[in-house]
């Protein structure tokens, strides 16, 4: 299996394939052994090229294997297990170059191998001398139509030649691979690696003027490979640039467009393990995101604590928030909001399940509100891509001072109040019955008649105002009526979870005994668990006739069940601010409005009267105690006056 440590590789798999008869296992031997093998097994066992074998210093272990059909499975099981395949042929042999394009290279395709490839051409010493090939002309086409093979050579295990070559390459194309970083076809840096470089460019570019100047990139030198720059190659890589790209050097130094340009150069050479070198000093992985060993998010002790941002971030986000406001209308055009985060992988919020997630202008401008809304449910949602993109982004303090993880829900339930910020609240209740319109007045979409069903999880977030000033952040989740049973099947399910919400349209009586039903299921995986939670119901579209014994039939399922009365909303969900106003105030008292069923109430009772029992035997035996300790004493103060 591939190996790492700490976000560094330790090891690399190279799994040799091909017909029979090309060479591979004499390949293997000849490599690990400097000499032509005189006899080689059908399939050599694994072998391993020790850490000092190449200078990257990352032991490689070679697996041999069989391309006949009863080792296929075998086969296809390596294959998926690999780092890098190495697929042969024999010079001696066309078909089997041939064979590369109708069969290996599709089938690794079909099998889903996302492995780099390396083509090997072995038997050099046996090709007719007579019919010389051109391996770049050859190979060409095959390569543009399989971009997945990273390198061709050819080798002759009987003479040696470039045999030990097969495997640094097949070990390079693991530890600085081409595809992250350049697009072979448009013969460019592909966009996550240019975000990349331009937030390291900017790193280091401390007096920010848009250029590296000679200490900067001496810095920079020293930074990433231990060694300093000369003078006078500094001098030689500016007039590189100069010579190659206008504007890629100013008076000021090295711009962005030189400093990649140097990378895409580098790239082309055939030097990645420069560019590598760069972007792992910086933290990246092999995906060019942050590696998970510089992301310290806090730890979660139990299921029913959350992650929040921090005070210092939230200043922080509000500061980038006014920076990238370059209009100053209060809020962030499309345009602004991509600037921001030009510097991480991707704009994060361009996909489910942030996306139409916050509040927004009719212009389809994000709020200062919707703004720390999406960074709220992204950080309740995946911390560690929060705190990443918090630090693309460009956030300079302690990275472990940018999240906290709140107190366990049950103590809150004990203490009676909640030091949240961020309240998580589950919306369910049949088809119809609303939950839509209810997301989408939360973060001011107009009301729509046109019904459009959920299938999936839908989430949104918005600020909310509560009497006295204070600001909570409120996270609406939908849940589709057909995704109750599965969400109910996990036993932790409810544990983040704030308030749950009960939707129902007044004026249908189904729907109204569906939304009773679900609500009773809440209930009980609530007690059976241990992570009750406060529930609402809200009688969507009042402003219809209700149904018949409506009112009643409403009052009386609260009442038994030790909660609000329904909350009234009309169809528009015109008057919708104060719904919202009055989840966050049930998520705030964290002991109230818990449905209890007659089962729940009878085990309250018998804990009770157990607890009660308890007591009474421990006062009793006591009592006890204290009568047989005076008795004794009396009796010894008798035997010594006596």
């Amino acid at each position: 299996m591939p190996s790492r440590s700490a976000g560094v590789r330790t090891g690399v798999r190279v799994v040799v394939a091909g017909d029979r008869g090309t060479g591979k296992s004499s390949l293997i031997s000849a490599a690990a052994s400097d000499a032509f093998p005189e006899y080689v097994p059908a399939v050599l066992p694994p072998t391993r090229l020790p850490s000092d074998f190449y200078p990257d210093g990352v032991p490689v272990t070679i697996v041999d294997t069989s391309s006949s059909m009863e080792s296929r499975v075998k086969l296809i099981d390596e294959l998926k297990r690999a780092d890098v395949v190495v697929l042969t042929y024999a010079c001696d042999q066309p078909m089997t170059l041939s064979r590369l394009s109708s069969f290996w290279l599709p089938e690794l395709r079909k099998l889903e191998i996302k492995a780099p490839v390396i083509v090997v051409g072995c038997k050099l010493d046996l090709r007719d001398e007579r019919q010389p090939m051109n391996l770049e002309q050859v190979m060409a086409p095959i390569m543009q139509q399989f971009r997945e093979i990273e390198t061709c050579i050819e080798c002759s295990s009987a003479t040696l030649i470039q045999v030990p070559d097969v495997f640094y390459y097949a070990q390079k194309a693991v530890l600085h691979p081409t595809a992250p970083l350049f697009d072979q076809e448009k013969q460019t840096l592909k966009p996550r690696c240019i975000r990349a470089l331009k937030r390291i460019f900017m790193l280091c570019d401390h007096d920010m003027d848009g250029a590296l100047s000679d200490a900067e990139l001496n810095e920079f030198q020293v930074k990433c490979f231990n060694a300093p720059l000369q003078p006078a190659e500094i001098v030689g890589v500016k007039r590189v640039v100069q010579e190659r790209i206008r504007g890629g050097v100013s008076d000021l130094g090295l711009t962005l467009e030189g400093f990649l340009f140097l990378h895409a150069l580098f790239i082309e050479k055939g030097r990645l393990e420069t560019t590598w070198a760069v972007l792992r000093k910086f933290g990246y992985n092999d995906e060019l995101k942050l590696r998970d060993d510089i992301l310290p998010v806090p730890t979660k002790h139990a299921p029913d604590q959350t992650v929040e941002l921090t005070n210092e971030a939230i200043d922080f986000l509000r500061g980038i928030f006014r920076l990238y406001d370059s209009d100053n209308d209060g809020s962030l055009q499309p345009s602004e909001f991509d600037d921001i985060f030009v510097t991480a992988p991707e704009s994060p919020w361009t996909v489910d399940p942030y996306v139409d997630a916050a509040e927004r202008t009719p212009q389809g401008n994000l709020t200062i509100n919707g703004f720390l809304s999406e960074w709220a449910l992204m950080t309740t949602l995946d911390p560690s891509y929060c705190l990443a993109n918090l630090i693309c982004i460009g956030y300079g303090g302690d990275p472990t001072s940018a999240l906290r993880v709140t107190r366990r829900r049950s103590v809150d339930h004990k203490k009676k109040q909640t030091e949240k910020n961020v309240f998580h609240c589950f919306v369910f209740g049949p088809k119809k019955s609303g939950k839509s319109a209810l997301l989408n007045s939360f973060i001011g979409r107009p009301f729509s008649s046109n019904y459009t069903p959920t299938n999936d999880v839908r989430y949104v977030a918005n600020a909310v105002e509560q009497i006295g000033g204070s600001q909570k952040t409120l996270i609406l989740q939908e849940i589709p009526e057909d995704g109750v049973k599965k969400l109910l099947s996990n036993k932790e399910c409810l544990a983040a979870c704030d308030v749950a919400v009960f939707l129902y349209e007044s004026s249908d009586e189904y729907s109204w005994k569906r939304s009773r039903e679900l609500l009773l299921d809440v209930a009980r995986r609530g007690e059976e668990s241990g992570y009750g939670v406060p529930c609402l119901l809200i009688a969507a579209k009042d402003d219809l006739d209700p149904f018949p014994m409506s009112l009643q039939n409403s009052a009386r399922v609260t009442q038994q069940l030790g909660m609000e009365a329904p909350i009234p909303v009309g169809v528009k969900l015109r008057d919708s601010k104060s719904v919202f106003s009055r989840i966050v105030s049930a998520a705030e008292h964290p002991h109230l409005s818990i449905p209890e069923t007659e089962k729940g109430k009878k085990r309250k009772r018998y804990r009770r009267l157990v607890n009660s029992s308890l007591m009474f035997v421990s006062v009793t035996v006591g009592a006890a105690v204290a009568v047989v300790g005076l008795a004794a004493y009396r009796a010894y103060a008798a035997r010594k006056n006596t």
